[in-house]
């Protein structure tokens, strides 16, 4: 019930909220420290008695607001966190990681073994091209900061790799007498988990990034088991995807494109969507089309990532022949002069390139290129959050600022929403139905405001269940 949750309103990050009176015994608590009122940034803090756990230590991505938010340490001496609990490897939930051993702390990190694998490809290179995009802004001198630094580098990502402990998914772990829990299978990428935490004899929910139902290539979510209280995604909470064909979708775009002369440029997600779109592509390749159009995988993270679906096979519905049609669909492209030769390349092809809400990597400098040609296409796969160049791009945007100039969009812009990896508002519904009873409450996360208030309403009307949106900094006691 609603009563069962007391709130403290929203703290700087900074701040410590009050404590309890003396003589009082602290119940289990969450502190929404991002994914609050924002699709990304995931960090929830978890407290019982001693006992401290961060679910997910994500990156704020995004505008400028979001970004800084990064550069402001979280509550409570890193120290004083004892684990932190992964659902999955995109940077929005594990992206924090090397900041927060960089500062010093030292504790154990539990993942799926998919997830570490992909974490290995992740946050080194992650930490490279903050170290490379700093570098850039200082000798282009496009900073506010003087020198512009990076958040953590290559080195400090492999520091925070030293300190990853896979588990099974449904293997139960001990903590401490207070917590534990484990991992089930949520679909989305590979690896991806939804979270069972128990703490102080109370059970927390944790959907992580909720997959799709009879994706191509990715299994269902799991059934929930029965909880007191869960913290759910919104990322779709607002939307329904397309019933469509994607594959066909894909297909004609393409062959458009090429057709009148132009390249297809895709800002990929490297883990996740670059590999379904390797698969759609081997397919329509398989039945004919596009054979005289080359596709070119232009990300080295996306390449490994491609390599490690393959070796873990319980993690997604393709067989052997279908991963390594699926992995041999492209060139790869792991050097950057061979990224620089493509992108000067006048005859058509296909470009897929991270990053997939075109924040950074590779994929920008095909965009400097391609954006202002209108034989060519810029076609996005997967979300695009609010204040990302990706969002300003499908809004209509008639320039976009990539390392401090000014590039004309004259290309076509369009995307392909039915292939994102995560669920709809429909999907979330189906997978919240699984819940044997209700919890006591539900607390509805990682999703523009919009989203989320719009889950929050169906989730109230349709099962009756007592839900909250979280703030920012809010810290909620589970009593």
């Amino acid at each position: 019930m609603a009563s069962d949750v007391q709130s403290n309103e929203t703290q700087q990050l900074g701040e410590e909220l009050p404590q309890p009176s003396v003589g009082w015994s602290e119940p289990p608590s969450i502190r929404f420290l991002g994914a609050a009122g924002t699709v990304t940034g995931s960090r929830y803090l978890v407290t019982a008695g001693q006992d401290r756990v961060l679910v997910d230590c994500g990156l704020f991505q995004g505008p400028r607001e979001l970004r800084e938010r990064n550069w402001v340490e979280i509550p409570h001496a890193a120290e004083a966190v004892d684990a932190v609990l992964l659902t999955h490897a995109h940077l929005d939930h594990s992206g924090y990681l090397p900041r927060l051993v960089r500062n010093g702390w030292s504790g154990q990190v539990f993942c799926t073994d998919a997830t570490a694998d992909l974490c290995r490809l992740l946050l080194p290179d992650s930490g490279y091209l903050q170290e490379k995009d700093a570098d850039y802004s200082n000798r282009r001198r496009s900073s506010r900061h003087h020198p512009a630094l990076p958040l953590y580098t290559e080195d400090d990502a492999w520091s925070a790799l030293e300190h990853f402990s896979p588990v099974s998914p449904g293997d139960d772990v001990e903590l401490s007498d207070n917590l534990r829990f484990r991992f089930r299978r949520a679909g989305h990428i590979l690896g991806a988990s939804f979270l069972e935490l128990t703490a102080g004899g109370t059970k927390i929910t944790f959907s992580g990034d909720l997959g799709r139902y009879d994706d191509p290539v990715m299994c269902d979510p799991e059934i929930p088991g029965a909880t007191d209280y869960l913290v759910v995604e919104s990322t779709y909470g607002d939307r329904l995807h397309e019933k469509v064909d994607p594959q066909e979708i894909l297909g004609e775009l393409i062959e458009k494109c090429t057709g009148r002369g132009g390249t297809v440029v895709i800002p990929a997600f490297a883990v996740g969507r670059a590999q379904t779109l390797l698969y759609h592509l081997s397919r329509l390749k398989a039945a004919g089309r596009l054979s005289n159009v080359p596709v070119y995988l232009d990300s080295p993270m996306a390449i490994d990532a491609s390599e490690i679906m393959c070796s873990h096979r319980s993690e997604h519905r393709l067989g052997p022949e279908q991963c390594r049609a699926a992995c041999n669909v492209a060139h790869y492209i792991r050097e950057v002069e061979e990224s620089k030769q493509i992108s000067r390349d006048p005859m058509p092809k296909v470009i897929v390139s991270a990053s997939g809400m075109a924040t950074g990597g590779r994929v920008v400098h095909h965009l400097m290129q391609y954006a202002p040609d209108p034989r060519s296409l810029v076609l996005f796969a997967g979300y695009q959050a609010a204040g990302t160049r990706g969002a300003a791009m499908l809004g209509g945007a008639p320039t976009i600022r990539i390392y401090g100039e000014t590039i004309p969009v004259r290309a076509e812009v369009a995307s392909l929403p039915m292939l994102s990896g995560h669920a709809d508002a429909n999907e979330i519904m189906r997978w919240l139905r699984g819940f044997p009873q209700p919890p006591r409450m539900t607390f509805v996360t990682h999703g523009e405001p919009e989203s989320s208030e719009a889950l929050r309403q169906r989730i109230a009307e349709e099962l009756g269940w007592a839900c909250k949106v979280p703030l920012q900094g809010q810290k909620m006691f589970l009593a």
